[in-house]
């Protein structure tokens, strides 16, 4: 009776979504917990993106659209990725989805069979493997450590590719790190995929508008235009415009992967929210000088946490170009013990430490797939962020 399915063995719950559980779990015990497990900003979505949907509510778009997005939704798609990126689609290489996890899931459900093999970098997002696992894929990964400031070499790449790859999947700027490629890195790696026409690309920008970096934002079709056939950009809302409870992801890629897509979805959640669509046609369609104030702000804070990660005894913290995650490397608490007498041995005990002893939450390196470390999330106040480090800083100071 209570029999499950092998795909659903194949996938863990998430770990960021677990940590975030046990956070709220705390609080409504009134304990005082700091969560920074959370990818989520803490701006609100903009004025006019709310006064958009609310208006698409009044004027009775509350009914099912085209399965893969509304068309002047996909128009505003067209037209940000020509604005922003120099990339030319049609309507139909375009893809609307119930957030970015949902155009994942589509195009590796979509392409994947058993023996198919997935290279993802570590440190990764914690769904990548997992989505690839459930279609039957083989994930391959690829470990960019802290020296190579978490980011892959063309070396690298080309010896993970077999007859059996079919997809790369880069995220830049990355979640758990906030490694950022420039564009001399993304075309090296480029030309390696060149040589193997067999691999598909799937190139992950959802913080494309949350960059640090002096060079600017650039994703691989501009450096590398003759992978165009074999590469599905993906990008959405949730992130740079603070709308992640909305649920819109997008991407443009080849037509024939994108009717591939929408036949699945079709028989999956079929259209995207209604409103939501119209929410975010608003915003790729609106001012976007917003962005700037609030990337100015992410800066200030990841500047913050830095600073202070690194004045912690034990943990080297990279500054990140990207994003607003940190990824300290715990190396050196690793084997350590606590003033209750708990040794050290993983980065799972040192997040479990934080929480227990000093009610800080992050999320342990293994789920992210490159340990000794962990990942926070900046994506919160400045105060709040300063008591937050102030506390791991006497985390590790008390270690022995």
């Amino acid at each position: 009776m209570d029999r499950l399915s092998a795909a659903l063995g194949r996938i863990a719950p998430s770990a960021t979504l677990a940590m975030s559980g046990r956070v709220i779990d705390l609080k409504a015990q009134g304990i005082d917990v700091i969560g920074l497990s959370a990818g989520e900003p803490d701006f609100d979505t903009p004025d006019f993106v709310k006064e958009a949907a609310i208006q698409a509510i009044r004027d009775g778009m509350t009914k099912y659209t085209a399965v893969d997005g509304i068309a002047p939704l996909k128009q505003a798609i067209i037209a940000k990725f020509k604005r922003d990126n120099g990339i030319d689609y049609t309507p139909k290489q375009i893809t609307v989805n119930s957030g970015g996890k949902h155009t994942l899931f589509n195009a590796l459900v979509a392409t994947l069979d058993k023996g198919d093999e997935v290279i993802i970098p570590a440190p990764y997002w914690v769904s990548y493997p997992d989505i690839v696992q459930f279609a039957g894929g083989t994930p391959v990964v690829i470990m960019a450590t802290v020296a190579q400031n978490y980011k892959i070499t063309p070396e690298q790449l080309d010896a993970a590719i077999t007859p059996r790859t079919r997809w790369l999947i880069l995220n830049s700027p990355s979640n758990p790190t906030g490694a950022a490629y420039n564009a001399v890195e993304l075309e090296a790696l480029g030309q390696v995929l060149m040589k193997h026409p067999h691999v598909m690309l799937l190139t992950d920008d959802m913080y494309e508008h949350i960059w640090y970096a002096q060079s600017p934002f650039t994703t691989m079709l501009q450096v590398c235009p003759d992978l165009y056939d074999r590469t599905l950009t993906m990008n959405g809302a949730s992130k740079a415009y603070a709308m992640t409870g909305w649920r819109i992801g997008y991407a443009g890629g080849p037509a024939w992967l994108i009717k591939a897509m929408a036949d699945l979805q079709s028989q999956s959640t079929s259209n995207p929210c209604s409103i939501s669509q119209y929410a975010v046609l608003a915003a790729l369609n609106g001012p976007q000088d917003f962005l700037r104030d609030r990337n100015a702000a992410f800066k200030e804070r990841r500047d913050l946490v830095v600073a202070m990660l690194n004045d912690a005894p034990g943990l080297s913290c990279p500054t990140p170009e990207g994003a607003f995650y940190v990824y300290p490397d715990a190396s050196g608490v690793m084997g350590k013990t606590t003033p209750k007498g708990k040794k050290i041995e993983t980065d799972a005990d040192l997040i479990d430490y934080f929480l227990d002893d000093y009610r800080v939450a992050a999320v342990h390196g293994a789920a992210f797939g490159l340990s000794p470390g962990f990942r926070i999330s900046y994506a919160t106040s400045a105060e709040i962020l300063k008591e937050a480090c102030t506390r791991i800083q006497s985390a590790c100071a008390a270690l022995v």
